[in-house]
């Protein structure tokens, strides 16, 4: 097993191709186990290299909204009633930590995009 870390572009993407032909590789195996452990360097490289930023609270909500086809009636048994949705979707009112529970059981919104500072709040 010839396995080196990823150090650059060239490494990455050699790492990738290397990848894509090990996808049908058996667990415990020896191609199973390089399959393996190039992936967990590829997913550190990724994160290092191209990190994701977590969505705006505000941002995360509505995607959710439109996804699902939601309305603000929809939203009032996570954040109140339908002022309050409106204050928080035009970032007026900042989400407390009830809204974000609900918002985050009810819908799936990650909590880490919900607990996320925003430019409006100051949590």
């Amino acid at each position: 097993m010839d396995i080196k870390p990823i150090r650059t572009d060239t490494d990455y993407r050699t790492a990738l191709k290397e990848v894509e032909m090990l996808m049908t590789a058996e667990p415990n195996t020896p191609e199973g186990d390089k399959l393996d452990i190039l992936v967990t360097l590829i997913e550190a490289y990724e994160q290092k290299h191209f990190p994701l930023d977590l969505p705006d609270p505000v941002e995360a909500i509505k995607f959710e909204m439109e996804q699902k086809g939601l309305t603000v009636k929809d939203l009032e048994p996570m954040i109140g009633k339908s002022n309050r949705v409106y204050e928080v979707l035009n970032r007026k009112r900042s989400l407390t930590l009830r809204m974000i529970q609900r918002l985050h059981h009810e819908l799936g919104i990650p909590a880490e995009s919900l607990i996320k500072r925003s430019s409006y709040t100051h949590i």
